[in-house]
């Protein structure tokens, strides 16, 4: 840039700011000096001899003005100074310069107050709760402190994907296996499930919480151990459900399970009610797709739900399943973690090849083709969609989704989900119809990944913040020592009946069909 002040007297300006800019930035003045020397032989060198005279002759003023005093200097320094803050590139340079002559401590110094002000700022947050004004609210607030509290995220490890990678490894290296007492379950169709029993130092009036994994989850899985080991530190009694063909159970049908069916679930609840004592109360939780299922189960048997379960939990639930979908396919790392669970699902095929070569040796699923699958969609396209009658996997999607049943839940319903959660947008999550639901409490925190929720300086893998919602909430619900809960859960349902009349009462085609099956009863009543 100090070539400049070689094209001639209408850059002495220029030449006189850049050269205190040089004072400032160099450490002596033969450094400017020797700067300008050099600027001026390579600009001499690229023109003719006669335009190196001509210039020669106008340097001549500059070099005097170079070589003036040191009052003279400091005079040039005051004019540098005022023209500095009017050159954005000198300003750009200053910086530039002051930044790389700092020592690296300050710089790292610099970095962490940087990121501690962005972790207080922009990662600690108070956990929001989409839930509608009235008793559940109230009660949560009330009874569950956790919710009133900022939710702390692992210092080092924010991002979701390793939230959701480290709590699995923390987890799996750190957590004992679980000694349950398993029970076979034979359903009507001849399929068997396994029910893994942990009642160990429990007494015969503990409550118990029947728990459903994830998409290829079982009882071994380390966040159902997180789970189990939270709930038996607290008095209550756990059962598993591990979904067909998982949890070291052989297929006796060629059916395996999915995320909008929840026949299976029917019969293991009722089940789990029979064998229970009359006065033990009952609770359930799902994670992911495990919420899935239990989400559905609630929405579609609501009232038989509300006479059996006195409350329910989901966890990472996939809302949206589309959107869903679409977000564990986005690269490079949400895919990677959609690759490795349909592998897990290819693999879980399978260990049950003998069952489906004859079965399905003529029909249109291909099973070499899906084993293949690299993606959840895929297989559920190729696989899960065909094997339950769907037309279409978005079919299957469509029915399997959430976020449109929530107004026929009847029993309380907390959800914990992480806004960032790289297998559901937050945009996915529905706060709108949560807000205007009576039974369903969705807490979003800021961080937490999917079945994440590491916290504090170096995660504990028993006290994490998963587990203490947990055990909160179904320590509150099912021992219910005061009954507030059962009057809450009272005062719930009358303002759930009063909602439905109301909408009915608003629909009048749907008031006209009511008329219509009334008449069409009493007239076959006359006729007998």
């Amino acid at each position: 840039m100090l070539c400049a002040l070689a094209r001639g007297p209408h850059h002495l300006k220029v030449a006189a700011v850049y050269y205190n800019l040089s004072d400032l930035l160099c450490t002596s003045r033969g450094c400017a000096v020797q700067a300008v020397r050099l600027a001026s032989g390579s600009a001499s060198r690229r023109n003719s001899s006669h335009q190196h005279q001509h210039h020669h002759h106008q340097l001549q003023p500059h070099r005097e003005l170079l070589c003036r005093p040191s009052r003279s200097r400091a005079q040039s320094s005051k004019l540098a100074v005022r023209t500095f803050h009017s050159e954005p590139v000198a300003m750009f340079y200053s910086m530039y310069a002051y930044l790389s002559n700092l020592p690296r401590l300050h710089v790292l110094g610099l970095a962490i107050i940087a990121y501690v002000v962005y972790y207080l700022i922009q990662v600690v947050k108070r956990p929001i709760i989409a839930c509608s004004d009235g008793p559940f609210k109230q009660y949560l607030i009330r009874k569950v402190p956790t919710l009133e509290n900022k939710y702390w995220p692992t210092f080092w490890c924010v991002e979701s994907r390793a939230q959701t990678v480290l709590a699995s490894l923390l987890r799996s290296k750190s957590l004992p296996r679980i000694n349950y007492r398993r029970e076979i379950l034979s359903l009507k169709d001849g399929g068997e499930v396994a029910l893994d029993w942990m009642d160990e130092g429990c007494n015969e009036n503990a409550p118990c919480i029947l728990i459903l994994p994830g998409l290829t989850g079982e009882s071994q899985a380390e966040y159902i151990k997180c789970l189990v080991l939270a709930a038996q530190q607290s008095g209550m009694r756990v059962v598993v459900f591990n979904n067909r063909g998982l949890g070291g159970i052989e297929l006796k049908t060629p059916r395996l399970y999915c995320a909008a069916n929840c026949e299976d679930l029917c019969e293991v609840v009722q089940h789990v009610r029979k064998v229970l004592p009359s006065h033990c109360k009952l609770g359930a939780t799902g994670i992911s797709m495990g919420g899935l299922i239990l989400g559905n189960y609630l929405a579609r048997k609501s009232e038989e739900a509300r006479s059996i379960l006195s409350a329910a939990k989901i966890i990472s639930v996939p809302w949206d399943v589309h959107k869903g979908s679409a977000s564990i396919e986005k690269p490079v790392i949400n895919s990677l973690l959609g690759r490795h669970l349909a592998g897990s699902l290819c693999r879980t095929l399978a260990n049950h090849l003998e069952i489906y070569r004859d079965i399905y040796q003529d029909s249109d699923i291909d099973i070499q083709r899906i084993l293949r699958c690299t993606t959840i969609k895929e297989f559920d396209e190729l696989f899960t969609a065909k094997q339950f009658g769907y037309a279409h996997v978005n079919d299957y999607y469509t029915d399997a989704t959430l976020h449109n049943k929530l107004d026929h839940i009847s029993v309380p319903l907390l959800c914990l989900s992480a806004a960032d959660d790289p297998f559901q947008p937050l945009d996915a999550i529905p706060v709108k119809a949560a807000n205007q639901c009576t039974h369903v409490a969705i807490v979003i925190t800021a961080r937490g990944g999917h079945i994440g929720f590491l916290e504090g300086w170096w995660p504990s893998t028993r006290d994490q913040y998963m587990g203490r919602l947990f055990t909160e909430y179904f320590t509150k619900a099912l021992f219910d020592v005061d009954g507030e809960f059962q009057h809450t859960s009272d005062k719930m349902h009358e303002r759930f009946l009063a909602k439905q009349t109301l909408a009915l009462a608003a629909s009048p085609l749907l008031l006209n069909k009511k008329v219509e099956v009334v008449e069409h009863l009493d007239h076959k009543v006359k006729l007998m």
